[in-house]
């Protein structure tokens, strides 16, 4: 797939997903995946960060071929590398992360980068650096990573509502029962985590979180 023609998904009202495997109530990444497309999810990231090398390598090569069938998006958290490995669609930084334009000499144009972003400032960063897209949060209180940091509330994400220049996708301790503050600051493409991972029916939770993005 084109990367142009994958940004669009970026731009479009659509959830991002991202593996979870310690918030998934014993359901490995795979299979969390799996569930994931089989609602029509067309963009996955994959995050892990307490297995090896040789385990991730092993996991995102079973979820590029699940995500080719799917023709879904698929971009991998941290690792440039590991990006080029399964050939995957993209990589997404933080930004302790290397630098965009390092990345970018590894990985090439015809890969995606996203990167989180805190403030108006990163922002401007990221699209100034070359990012493909910008995450944007926490816009809440999440405790999906060690090292999280407090929430920038919803005001940075309405100020990227209204300076947009690339694609981003709002972030952070996104809920089903918070979900329409986030709509209605206006955002389009909104991901969630410990909300989808560790629903009960993940099918079921993305056709209720899609309905309420799909009706503002």
């Amino acid at each position: 797939m084109h990367k142009k023609i994958m940004l669009k998904e970026f731009n479009k009202k659509n959830i991002y997903c991202i593996t979870a495997e310690k918030f998934s109530k014993g359901r490995s990444n795979i299979e969390v995946v799996k569930k994931m497309l089989s609602a029509g999810i067309k963009i996955i990231q994959y995050r892990e960060k307490n297995k090896s090398f040789k385990e991730k390598l092993k996991e995102c090569s079973i979820i590029r071929k699940l995500t080719q069938k799917k023709r879904a998006i698929f971009i991998i958290n941290d690792h440039p590398d590991l990006c080029l490995m399964v050939k995957a669609d993209g990589v997404h930084l933080g930004q302790d992360d290397y630098p965009i334009q390092a990345v970018r000499k590894i990985i090439g144009r015809r890969y995606i980068i996203g990167i989180s972003t805190h403030s108006p400032e990163q922002y401007k960063k990221a699209v100034k650096d070359g990012a493909d897209y910008a995450g944007v949060g926490p816009l809440f209180e999440t405790h999906t990573k060690d090292d999280v940091m407090a929430p920038v509330g919803l005001s940075y994400l309405k100020w990227v509502v209204k300076n947009e220049i690339i694609p981003f996708v709002a972030i952070g301790g996104i809920k089903e029962n918070n979900i329409d503050k986030v709509i209605k600051a206006g955002a389009k493409c909104i991901c969630l985590v410990t909300e989808i991972t560790g629903a009960d029916d993940i099918k079921k939770k993305i056709e209720n979180l899609r309905k309420k993005i799909l009706s503002e």
